[in-house]
């Protein structure tokens, strides 16, 4: 289905802030007057207003029209174990932003509540009165169609849970919910590395591995919304059981847990004096651990980056043979690892895809870092206000 003109407007808005009427006509190639005729709609409804003169080009001069200052849209980032919340403005940028540690395995009511307490602290705190739309990103397979997650891994008692429904009720708005990869995706198709492409992959590197594929300008989500599910790609057909129950995913070989669960056993097995150090120092260790260990010089640190990148490396070079996309994104918190992590998946990645598909293909850290799923789930909220206009 086409997307309304009301829509096309809003979202120029959005994205270029206040346009003359000549510059918004000349844009959605639509007749003068049936333009006039939906900005007099829309001025009405108190979703447009004008903004004073427009720059002169020759003869008279045109007014210029911007989204109405008053748009609030909430975005929630939900992590396996933090909750990022954010309240943006008419134009995506952030008026406030909270984040709080979660355990997602703590189940649906527990977790949903912190996110309604967070949105209700920063309410008080002046950020909004009431939201025009929440956008929300799980960790885990969605319906995107029904907003509730789908047999997610890593988050029992989840499953079919109307996480759309209850949000919509105790905020009293329309509510979008999606995956975190494709929101972080979206978020950094609109403003961050790959802003200028319309097909491109990113990736996600945290607890858990996911890739949001973003094709002709859109995320590809699949018939059931797992497509790009790759963390449970299997890499290792004798390799650790994962959390999905199935061996050697993808994810139970580098993931969050499993490097640290790595780094853990070669410091207690005495591989890595600088990570037995860490470990009797904090009691435990983690990616961020092996990082800092890896930059000191710590050779199996590097190994175990380096096993990871080239099991990841491995699973992109069948992706990109497969898609062909213009760009990698690598986004997420084993992307701290920087690009030690980002040489050794390059590598891969040339060596093992057809020069066609790699010889302009740029692959590279997110430049939103945290914020990449917070401003794709504004963008969502955004999306689906405009589409209801």
């Amino acid at each position: 289905m086409a997307d309304s003109l009301a829509y096309r407007v809003l979202c120029l808005l959005r994205e270029h802030g206040a346009l003359s009427r000549a510059e918004l006509a000349d844009r959605l190639a639509v007749p003068r007057a049936r333009l006039l005729g939906e900005l007099g709609r829309l001025t009405a409804a108190d979703q447009v207003r004008e903004a004073g003169p427009a720059a002169s080009r020759g003869g008279r001069r045109s007014t210029l029209i911007e989204l109405s200052p008053a748009y609030r849209f909430g975005a929630v980032d939900l992590g396996a174990t933090s909750v990022r919340v954010e309240v943006c403005d008419r134009g995506l940028e952030p008026l406030a932003a909270v984040e709080q540690a979660v355990d997602i395995r703590s189940g649906p009511r527990p977790v949903l509540k912190v996110v309604s307490e967070l949105l209700g602290k920063l309410r008080a705190d002046g950020a909004f009165r009431q939201l025009d739309g929440l956008g929300v990103g799980l960790p885990g397979p969605v319906s995107f169609r029904d907003g509730v997650p789908v047999s997610p891994p890593i988050m029992p008692g989840w499953d079919g849970f109307p996480v759309r429904e209850l949000l919509a009720h105790e905020h009293n708005c329309p509510v979008v919910v999606d995956n975190d990869v494709n929101i972080m995706a979206i978020g950094e198709g609109y403003g961050g590395v790959a802003r200028s492409v319309e097909d491109f992959l990113y990736l996600k590197l945290g607890t858990g591995i996911g890739c949001g594929i973003h094709l002709g300008g859109r995320v590809f989500r699949g018939k059931d919304g797992c497509a790009g599910d790759i963390g449970h790609i299997q890499v290792d057909p004798n390799g650790p059981v994962c959390a999905c129950g199935n061996t050697g995913c993808l994810e139970a070989v580098f993931g969050g847990a499993a490097l640290a669960r790595d780094a853990t056993a070669a410091a207690r097995a005495g591989r890595s004096p600088v990570l037995a150090e860490r470990l009797a120092a904090a009691g435990a260790l983690s990616a961020y651990d092996v990082g800092q260990a890896a930059a000191a010089g710590d050779p199996t640190a590097i190994g175990l980056i380096r096993a990871g990148g080239t099991a990841l490396g491995t699973v992109l070079a069948g992706l990109v043979s497969f898609a062909n996309p213009s760009m990698i994104v690598i986004g997420g918190g084993l992307a701290g690892l920087g690009h030690r992590l980002l040489a050794e998946v390059r590598a891969v990645v040339y060596s093992r895809s057809l020069p066609l598909a790699t010889g302009n293909l740029p692959l590279v850290l997110s430049e939103l870092g945290d914020r990449a799923g917070t401003l794709g789930a504004a963008r969502l909220a955004s999306d689906l206000v405009f589409h209801q206009a």
